[in-house]
């Protein structure tokens, strides 16, 4: 059967539709017909492509969160060992132990996408799509190569198709070698050498044994419109388009973006740390009050109870049953002071006094990456503030102005939006490249002999080539202007938006950061006032609850009943007086702490300072050289940029050396 025939048969025909729709699978499986399922089977019936399944991950569980020891709890012996921790050390062992910014609300569960770690920032600088380094790689040369081999065998019904014969039989080969890279300014480089091997049986040519020809080709393509100049390239990168700009300065500006997010996290995770290191300070101090009031009325109805069980006037069951109702109210508040109710989790910067010893200083242990539990239970050593601290309110809004990282991360927006607006103008330009090319020829009967004499012109290609015989240049432009440029305008309009939108942002965020710190530095004022006027009740307290102590020992039977009334209620009154002076006196330094957030200066006052690690030493000198290797020749430096873009202003200052913002006031006499 000829091929002709075959093709024309109808079975392979058939055969060969199957293959086309099959994807040439020649082996089929035979499929077996089931019976329709009923719609009970269908309910019933698992569905294998949602079904609950674990990760196959090779990580184990911690053998540190799996020895941890149980946490304290009410019933167990009291105190436990306790381990002093200054509000210094605690905010050194967060970030000692904080590879993750750990966030008190709870987002490491329901959101971990939006924590960040230490590795973000290298994320960001090594991303290969969008960081530094990818942008760079645009620039780098580029190497490509190829080989080709054909033996063509053809019949031809053309004389002048088979160049002189109808049995045109060739051997050839075809090599293709390019070195090929982009500069700074859009500039296209290339050197290409190709190499063809084209042994034929033409009676077309003069010389049948000339069948290696070689070129060497140089290429310069050059932007003159669109596309030119270091200034655009930087920004947008050799392959940018509208509204997709990813040059080396987009990328160093989003790795400062990413450095201006890590370090708010920093911040809020040295600001959580306070939080919870004060909030335990006020626990443990309104233990102490309550444990005070508690050990003073169990005092009071053990001298009631006396009178009462030996039936004696200022004793009956009703002053009794008072003395025993106060007692028990007071262990309550005890126990509740102690072990505190869990609330919800919260990053609120309001000091809120609630919760107990054990809740809180669990939380502690949370906020800085400590076990739940060690055996020993954290108590605060630093002690708050108690002088007059005044803030000069003029200095610490400039200062604010200037260091909130939130406003210097959306100035970081502004200088993106303004530089993605200067290359969509780009894009307004026609496409007009300039292109030039030289090449060097060479024909031989070999590629490269060393042994011939060299005296035949054509004896070998590169022998040919290197004479400099036969030398073609080659200029000309290229141009391309889209119609309308609707692309463009369009680009350039959504840059405009984006830059008016970061801008109105700006002015919203340097309102709302005024109008925090006014209120910090209000209940910073209002907290220091509290705490006076708490201190004198607390005095005015103390003195009552003595008089009353000292009438109720001396008075008679027949005037204890009318005395011990108040001297509960004193008990009650000093006890509240103690707890309101210490959350007054924590609040006050809570408020401290709250107007350094606010004004940004939260990480130096803790004295936390953020730095990248040293690079090894030949990484500087590396640097040092490219760096003299780049600087232009004195009379090209006009040629090569005139005024390259500022976009980064240098290191921004992490400790200022301005006067000082905060000034001790003395205490009047009636202050504490």
């Amino acid at each position: 059967m000829s091929f002709r025939q075959a093709c024309h048969s109808p079975r392979i025909a058939w055969v060969l539709c199957l293959v086309l729709v099959s994807g040439c699978r020649f082996v089929r499986h035979k499929e077996r017909v089931l019976p329709a399922p009923s719609i009970a089977a269908e309910a019933t019936a698992p569905c294998t492509e949602l079904e609950i399944a674990s990760p196959a991950s090779a990580a184990v569980v911690s053998c540190e969160h799996v020895a941890a020891i149980q946490p304290f709890a009410l019933g167990q012996n009291w105190p436990p060992p306790f381990q002093d921790l200054a509000l210094e050390e605690a905010v050194h062992l967060a970030m000692a132990h904080s590879e993750v910014m750990r966030d008190m609300g709870g987002l490491v569960l329901r959101a971990p996408g939006s924590l960040r770690t230490v590795h973000d920032p290298a994320i960001q600088v090594t991303d290969p799509r969008y960081g530094v380094e990818a942008a760079l790689s645009a620039f780098d040369a580029s190497f490509a190569a190829s080989a080709f081999f054909e033996k063509n065998d053809r019949p031809l019904n053309n004389f002048i198709e088979g160049l002189g014969t109808n049995l045109f039989q060739q051997d050839l080969g075809l090599y293709n070698f390019e070195l090929s890279k982009r500069s700074a300014v859009g500039t296209e480089l290339a050197l290409r050498h190709m190499i063809d091997y084209n042994f034929n049986n033409s009676p077309a040519n003069s010389d049948p044994n000339l069948p290696w020809s070689a070129q060497i080709e140089g290429e310069v393509r050059q932007p003159l419109l669109q596309g030119a100049g270091a200034e655009f390239n930087r920004i947008a990168g050799p392959f940018g388009r509208p509204g997709f700009n990813a040059g080396v300065l987009i990328a160093r500006t989003n790795s400062d973006l990413s450095l201006a997010d890590f370090e708010s996290a920093v911040a809020d995770l040295v600001n959580n740390v306070e939080n919870a290191y004060w909030e335990l300070y006020f626990a443990y101090r309104d233990l102490d009050a309550k444990i005070a009031a508690r050990d003073r009325a169990v005092t009071t109805w053990q001298a009631v109870r006396a009178l009462y069980e030996t039936g004696r006037q200022g004793g009956d069951a009703e002053q009794e049953a008072e003395a025993r109702e106060q007692y028990f109210r007071m262990e309550a508040e005890v126990q509740n002071a102690l072990a505190g109710r869990v609330v919800e989790k919260s990053n609120a910067n309001v000091f809120r006094g609630t919760g107990g010893v054990l809740f809180l200083e669990r939380r502690l242990r949370r906020a800085i990456g400590l076990p739940a539990n060690d055996g020993h239970l954290l108590r605060p050593s630093t002690e708050p503030p108690t002088a007059k601290i005044l803030f000069a309110w003029g200095e610490i809004v400039v200062e604010s102005l200037n260091r909130r990282v939130e406003l210097r991360r959306q100035k970081w927006e502004i200088v993106r939006s303004e530089m993605e607006l200067l290359a969509a103008r780009n894009y307004l330009k026609p496409r007009l490249d300039a292109v030039a090319r030289y090449r060097f020829r060479g024909l031989g009967h070999d590629l490269l002999d060393p042994d011939r004499d060299g005296l035949t012109p054509y004896d070998n290609a590169y022998q040919n080539l290197t004479s400099g015989d036969f030398q073609e240049w080659g200029t000309g432009v290229e141009l391309t202007v889209p119609i309308g440029y609707r692309l463009a305008h369009t680009g350039v309009r959504n840059a405009e938006l984006r830059l008016s939108r970061a801008r109105a942002v700006l002015r919203e965020q340097e309102q709302e950061v005024i109008s925090d710190l006014a209120s910090a530095v209000a209940e910073a004022g209002r907290a220091y006032h509290l705490t006076m006027s708490n201190f004198n009740r607390r005095a005015a307290a103390v003195d009552q609850l003595r008089v009353l102590e000292v009438l109720y020992d001396e008075a008679d039977e027949s005037d204890k009943p009318r005395l011990l009334n108040r001297l509960l209620d004193a008990q009650r009154r000093l006890s509240d007086a103690d707890s309101l002076f210490f959350h007054a006196l924590t609040a006050y330094a809570f408020a401290i702490k709250q107007v350094h957030f606010e004004k940004g200066s939260l990480l130096d006052y803790n004295e936390v300072y953020l730095s990248e690690g040293p690079w090894p030493s030949k990484a500087y000198k590396d640097a040092e050289n490219r760096g003299r290797w780049r600087r232009p020749a004195p009379g090209l430096t006009r040629l090569v940029h005139p005024n390259p873009p500022v976009v980064s202003g240098g290191p921004h200052p992490q400790q200022f050396a301005d006067p000082q913002t905060e000034l001790i006031a003395s205490p009047s006499p009636d202050e504490p």
